[in-house]
């Protein structure tokens, strides 16, 4: 039998947690959430308890550790308002905070704090209820047979009370009550574990639901992050193939590589820059970055190596002035070293400048960077949410790369996901004559005719130029050797014109000998015949 389920929230992106849970947590049932210390235990319990609020379902809160004006202060830095809620009787804070003359007197026990409870939630017609850090109160008590007690009294006060509740504890709980963390999985509908751990020296945190009664759910574990908002979960096992389609073609910004790509890239496709240190992927992204603005259209701009202002004054150096388009809103910035947070922080915090700011295209520079953020499987998973969910949102995505040395086209995006990528332009330097020039070429483009040729090109004052292909003995000629082979060529046409125009003279030549012969003959026979000469012949 399946319960009737409530999500802990509607309003914030922590609905991402209820995929994972399969709809949300068990209405008039008992969740456990078993986590550590800074697992966010406190705060899902108490967003739980807000947003059911705001949706009109009253909820009780009562706390072992945090006191409840720094509760209360700690709320109000995620922009929750606890004392609004308070005053208008839909939430209730109960401290549970024991005093040590009623340990000694061993009159401590839970049902003082139930029986308020349960008035209050007469009172205020509550639908939620949250005890938090029982594991606090669990350790007050000597002996097994006294917390067991305590559990089964506050099991059956729970099962009475018709709540949806949601009881956090501390794994490898003390004073007799590790024998009894069992007893937990069997009380509660729900059982969330919650882990704090170091990845590559970068924190990060997962979440798994053990088991939920009468109810599917994704097993596997999920990472989530703290924000500034609450508490978000990133499932990726959820993610579907809800793709949208290719769209038309839209311009590159320069007007060549629109030539080279029969029209320019495909609107909501993936985009894939990759090249070398300095050959220009940032100066090529701005240059499409400038046009889409200009069309009215809003773009975020990622980026792991370069501050805002560091990454516009380098390519206004280029001829390229990004300031109006910042200036005008179409242009947002999201700079931040990767290794400032785990791969969940920064993709959350992607998804929220998405929501927000709804561009119709996302740059990320450099995605070679990703790594930083806690290995290669964490670059990986960033990378994949990130283009799954702009590809479902019919968002244009270009990703540049910073290869170290050339590689084929399997591993070009560095980060096993070449797969999903639907155009590559690939820079390269060439190296001859005693100079380094640049190729650009196409190494495949989804859905859309394209050139295969390589072409040199240059970074100039005015962004990038592309020059005509211009092939000799079998290979790209470019800078040095081209003008070379340039100079050769002009020569050698030279040299053939001058040889035909002597051909030509000597056709002439041939051709006027042959006409005074004709002209000879016809006046031999014309005396012969005694014929006299017309005026024609005469002038001939």
């Amino acid at each position: 039998m399946h319960h009737e389920k409530q999500s802990p929230n509607t309003t914030n992106p922590f609905a991402s947690g209820d995929e994972v849970l399969g709809g949300g947590l068990p209405r008039a049932r008992t969740a456990i959430v078993n986590g550590g210390p800074g697992s966010g235990k406190t705060m899902l319990g108490l967003e739980f308890l807000y947003r059911g609020a705001l949706a009109g379902e009253p909820g009780i809160f009562i706390g072992f550790e945090e006191p409840l004006d720094q509760l209360r202060e700690n709320a109000a830095t995620l922009g929750w308002d606890l004392a609004a809620l308070e005053r208008e009787n839909r939430l209730f804070l109960l401290g549970g905070h024991i005093q040590p003359d009623m340990l000694t007197s061993g009159e401590f026990s839970l049902k003082g704090l139930l029986a308020a409870a349960s008035g209050k939630a007469t009172e205020m017609r509550a639908k939620r209820f949250v005890m938090d850090a029982l594991e606090v109160a669990l350790r007050l008590f000597d002996t097994p047979i006294q917390v067991r007690n305590e559990l089964h009294t506050l099991n059956n006060w729970l099962r009475g009370a018709g709540l949806a509740a949601l009881l956090t504890v501390r794994p490898g709980v003390r004073g007799g009550a590790l024998a009894f963390e069992d007893f937990f999985l069997s009380m509660g509908d729900c059982v969330i574990d919650m882990d704090v751990r170091m990845v590559a020296q970068v924190s990060t945190r997962r979440l798994r639901v053990v088991k939920y009664r009468g109810s599917g759910f994704e097993s596997n574990e999920y990472p989530y992050v703290i924000t500034g908002s609450g508490l978000h979960v990133a499932p990726i096992s959820t993610v579907g193939l809800r793709h949208k389609p290719l769209g038309e073609k839209i311009t590159t910004g320069q007007p060549k590589l629109d030539a080279i790509l029969e029209g320019g890239y495909r609107r909501a496709s993936c985009v894939l820059f990759a090249g070398q240190p300095g050959t220009g992927k940032t100066i090529l992204a701005s240059t499409f970055v400038r046009a889409a603005c200009g069309r009215g259209e809003n773009v975020l701009y990622i980026s792991f190596e370069e501050s805002q202002e560091a990454l516009t004054g380098n390519v206004r150096n280029a001829g390229i002035d990004l300031q109006p388009e910042i200036a005008s809103g179409r242009l947002r910035f999201l700079c931040q070293f990767p290794e400032a947070m785990g791969a969940e922080e920064h993709y959350i915090r992607a998804l929220a400048d998405i929501e927000d700011f709804s561009p119709a295209h996302v740059i990320v520079d450099a995605i070679s960077a990703c790594e930083r953020m806690g290995g290669k499987q964490a670059s990986f998973d960033y990378l994949m949410r990130l283009l799954n969910r702009c590809k479902e949102k019919g968002i244009t995505i270009l990703l540049l790369n910073q290869t170290s040395v050339p590689t084929d086209i399997t591993g070009i995006s560095g980060n096993e996901i070449s797969s999903l990528v639907d155009t590559v332009v690939r820079l390269d330097y060439k190296e001859g004559f005693g100079e380094t020039t640049r190729l650009l070429s196409v190494l495949k483009s989804r859905g859309s005719a394209h050139s295969n040729q390589k072409r040199e090109y240059w970074i100039t004052d005015q962004g990038i130029d592309i020059a005509d292909p211009y092939l000799g003995e079998g290979e790209v000629l470019t800078g040095t050797a081209r003008q070379v082979q340039e100079e050769k060529d002009r020569m050698e046409a030279e040299r053939l014109e001058f040889e035909i125009r002597l051909k030509e003279l000597e056709i002439e030549r041939l051709q006027t000998m042959q006409r005074r012969m004709a002209n000879g003959i016809e006046k031999r026979t014309a005396l012969r015949a005694d014929k006299p000469l017309d005026d024609t012949q005469q002038k001939g």
